[in-house]
Parts: structure tokens; sequence; C-alpha cells
């Protein structure tokens, strides 16, 4: 799911790109968001494991 939505940014940027929408280096603008998404993939997948384990010792107790 996650490589999903990052070829969709990038794919949006390259169609700003294409548009004229966007101008100069497009892979100065890539980068940094790929960056962004991962870090917030990272941050989103480790509160959901929190949460799922939390769950569970609740349960257990």
């Amino acid at each position: 799911m996650f490589i999903s939505f990052l070829l969709i940014i990038i794919g949006v940027v390259f169609l700003l790109k294409n548009l004229g929408i966007i101008s100069g280096n497009v892979w100065g603008i890539i980068w940094p968001l790929v960056l962004i998404a991962f870090g917030l993939y990272l941050i989103l997948k480790t509160h959901r494991f929190r949460m799922f384990r939390d769950k569970i010792w609740k349960k257990l107790e």
C-alpha cells in the first residue's frame, strides 16, 4: 500500500512538471517527498503495532 501511494505521488509530480506547473529540477522535489512519505509510513506502522500489542496484553491480563 505504501509503494502505491509513493508511485502516485511521483506520477503527480511528473505530470505537474510536464504541464509546466512545476519548473526546475523534478528530482529536487521527489526526493524530499519520498523521505517524508517513508518517515510517515514508519511512524504509522510503529503506532499501529503499539495499539495492537496493547490490545493483546489487556486481553491476556
